[in-house]
């Protein structure tokens, strides 16, 4: 009897400590890739402390908006891998049109833009928020291909706190149909991390009302929905196309814009070279500073990284346009 009872002692003690290990691997594993820097980190935030769930990146990091970016066999092998795929949408990612076709059966994509109203059209010059764009929830690998073929609709909608909330806000969602036994803890996640970023919308927008000068120059469109939202006024683009340096021309053909609306200051981006800008400026007699819209950043970013470098933006508008 003693015998017998030490064995099953021993017995018990054998489960207890393997039992963790056999739960861990049987835990059902789902690989999330994410195609931008931004999306990389809120779908970090919203998949935080979920059992299972490994987020990835597809590009770089410290790339930027991707605009005429090519996908490499790594990337290729990252899509072959994947369960999930997150997109910006909006034609950000023309670079993936074709693979994405070639994908598994099993991908599903999630269109973070889907069903955002208030979607700025490169046409708009004065942020007129009649002209609306309507893009309808359903079919979201179809409305994918649908955005990007569509070359007028600013795609930078997370370089604003208000729009960022709303792509996070559309990726919890669908990640809770998607894994629905942790659809608790992805609510949770996104109503946390859509309640910080409301903060700094909010206080955004009240420098906005604050702010002696809101007409500013910009690197690029990328700023245009953070400037809508706080009431800035965009009065001229140094790079009308992103990556594309603008002729003797057009360099005058700005300077005279912004001479004659009385622009604030010209604001550069870390992801581009500031040179045309900072001469921008000069010729003009402006202030130069930089805004960083956070499409880019470390390869290891804390989870609190966008909202680091958002409030460091509050200060660079503050110190640079003056407040009241």
């Amino acid at each position: 009897m003693k015998y017998t009872a030490t064995v099953l002692c021993f017995v018990g003690i054998l489960f207890l400590l393997l039992s963790p290990v056999v739960t861990q691997s049987a835990e059902k594993r789902l690989t999330v890739l994410t195609t931008t820097f931004p999306l990389y980190q809120f779908t970090r935030n919203i998949t935080r402390g979920v059992a299972g769930v490994t987020v990835e990146l597809m590009i770089p990091a410290q790339t930027g908006c991707p605009h005429d970016y090519f996908l490499t066999p790594q990337d290729m092998r990252k899509l072959s891998r994947a369960d999930v795929l997150v997109v910006n949408g909006l034609g950000l990612e023309d670079f993936l049109s074709g693979p994405i076709q070639k994908a598994g059966p099993g991908l599903r994509v999630i269109d973070s833009s889907a069903g955002i109203e208030e979607v700025i059209s490169y046409k708009e010059t004065d942020f007129d928020a009649s002209d609306k764009h309507d893009h309808h929830p359903e079919g979201r690998e179809q409305q994918f291909e649908q955005h990007a073929l569509n070359h007028t609709l600013n795609p930078h909608l997370f370089a604003s706190p208000r729009m960022a909330a709303l792509l996070v806000n559309n990726i919890g969602r669908a990640m809770a149909r998607l894994d629905s036994s942790h659809a608790a803890q992805y609510a949770a996640n996104t109503r946390q991390y859509g309640r910080q970023l409301g903060e700094l919308d909010r206080a955004f927008a009240d420098l906005g009302k604050r702010l002696k000068n809101n007409r500013i120059v910009t690197q690029h469109g990328v700023f245009d929905y953070l400037a809508r939202d706080m009431g800035l006024q965009v009065v001229a683009v140094v790079q009308a196309h992103a990556g594309q340096q603008p002729s003797a021309a057009e360099i005058l053909h700005i300077t005279r814009i912004i001479k004659n609306r009385h622009a604030g200051a010209v604001f550069t981006e870390p992801q581009y070279p500031e040179a045309v800008g900072a001469a921008i400026a000069r010729e003009t007699a402006l202030p130069v500073a930089r805004l960083d819209p956070v499409a880019s950043g470390p390869q290891q970013a804390p989870l609190d990284y966008y909202e680091q470098v958002m409030q460091q933006n509050y200060l660079t508008l503050e110190q640079t346009l003056g407040s009241n």
